[in-house]
């Protein structure tokens, strides 16, 4: 009986998983091709692919997307977009919020991953944390990508949020990297992620909606290194302000009991 009434789920993740794949593997050959052009051009060239491949397989998978902006966004800006990650759907998902030119930094480990670890390497700055060399030297590459005009996407969080804080303790590269470079940081919100399919396991995967909401920019002309702390902060807190105000569902925080 537990079996029958979760057949519909499992229909259900079955048939948005066989897309995803499907969809996946009519981008690979474009993507081998994109890849003799360079980082650059190739790599732009995939992400409008994958916008492609977003626009197609969210409405399939009953995965209704928005965005909503608290201020204008200015798609010719450059930016360091900071977001919260929840959700194993938040890297599919940023590719059909975020409209403009733009990389994301991600693990080494996810290129083992079959087909998609080959679309990974051309479109992701990625970091290996093993040593404190390797670290510099993502950091290098990121700034490198800001300096040829293309944004950065970082999850501060480093990993999944599992705990029912807003945010979990986060990295300063991303606030470092805004200032090293002079680029103002973005932060953004994803509020259903979590809804739709949790951290635990594919399994969890649901139709609904999905919202990434583009906070206001922050800008740090002036700052330098020694301000990195206090950028951090101000980025975190207004992030955790709005996760609150949007009442993400993740979040249960204790009420501390006063006594009389």
């Amino acid at each position: 009986m537990a079996t029958l009434k979760k057949l519909p789920r499992y229909l259900y993740v079955g048939w948005a998983c066989t897309w995803f794949i499907i969809f996946m593997f009519l981008v690979v050959p474009f993507v081998m091709i994109a890849s003799l052009w360079g980082k650059i051009k190739g790599g732009n060239f995939v992400y409008k692919l994958l916008q492609i491949w977003a626009d197609l397989w969210f409405p399939i998978a009953g995965l209704r997307t928005k965005n909503i902006y608290e201020e204008k966004l200015d798609k010719k800006q450059q930016f360091v977009f900071v977001c919260n990650h929840i959700s194993f759907l938040d890297a599919a998902f940023i590719i059909d919020a975020i409209r403009q030119p733009f990389r994301p930094l991600g693990k080494i480990e996810i290129q083992r991953v079959p087909v998609f670890g080959i679309i990974y390497k051309v479109v992701v700055v990625v970091v290996d944390r093993s040593s404190s060399e390797n670290r510099a030297k993502s950091m290098r590459d990121l700034k490198d990508v800001i300096r040829k005009g293309i944004s950065i996407l970082i999850f501060p969080e480093g990993t999944f949020n599992e705990t029912t804080n807003p945010l979990k303790d986060c990295y300063d590269g991303a606030f470092r990297l805004a200032i090293e470079t002079q680029t103002p940081i973005k932060p953004m919100i994803f509020l259903d992620t979590y809804d739709r399919m949790r951290y635990e396991h594919l399994g969890t995967m649901n139709p609904g909606k999905c919202r990434a909401v583009f906070l206001h920019t922050i800008p740090v002309e002036g700052l330098t290194v020694k301000d990195v702390p206090k950028l951090k902060q101000q980025v975190l807190s207004v992030m955790e302000s709005k996760l609150r105000e949007y009442k993400a569902s993740w979040i249960h925080e204790e009420i501390p009991v006063v006594m009389d």
